[in-house]
């Protein structure tokens, strides 16, 4: 019975599926795309890491519902597949009418959302499948709107990452 445990372990190793590890989830980043419009790509760290993922899918989340609501989602079909670099950036509600796409719920200030771009990455080794990241529309003192990126390391703190003014 014992000699089966050598060759199991080598067949799971040859699998290439144990080396790779488990899927991957890499930082998007969310930025303003004129007027208080946010846009989604790929952070700067992560192109630097692996390069451009080819884009799949891209869903805005509304994670105080349960199940999270999914405000707007486009897809990328593989025919049509192009690369995200951090230079480039994808509006809220797309502007790329020939993807298919959902139509795109308003978004409110103050509330927290979340954005996951599924990705087809070209090289093999890399196990990353998504990029995410957190962002808001803040209300700013003067009582202006901005788009506001939450980053990975942010804490809720009383004023929701910095999403809804100080009393």
């Amino acid at each position: 019975m014992k000699p089966i445990l050598p060759c199991l372990l080598l067949l799971i190793l040859a699998s290439g599926r144990a080396a790779a590890g488990p899927a991957r989830t890499g930082e998007a980043e969310v930025r303003e795309a004129g007027g208080v419009t946010p846009c989604f790509t790929i952070s700067q760290k992560e192109e630097r890491r692996a390069g451009a993922p080819n884009f799949r899918t891209i869903t805005v989340y509304d994670p105080s519902r349960k199940p999270k609501a999914a405000m707007w989602t486009m897809s990328v079909p593989a025919e049509r597949s192009f690369s995200v670099p951090y230079s480039m950036c994808i509006p809220y509600g797309g502007r790329m009418s020939v993807l298919p796409q959902t139509p795109a719920a308003p978004l409110q200030p103050g509330k927290v959302y979340e954005v996951l771009i599924g990705a087809r990455v070209a090289d093999a080794a890399d196990n990353t499948s998504s990029y995410a990241a957190r962002f808001c529309l803040a209300t700013q003192p003067n009582g202006s709107v901005i788009v506001h990126h939450i980053g990975v390391d942010a804490h809720e703190g009383r004023h929701l990452y910095g999403c809804v003014l100080a009393p």
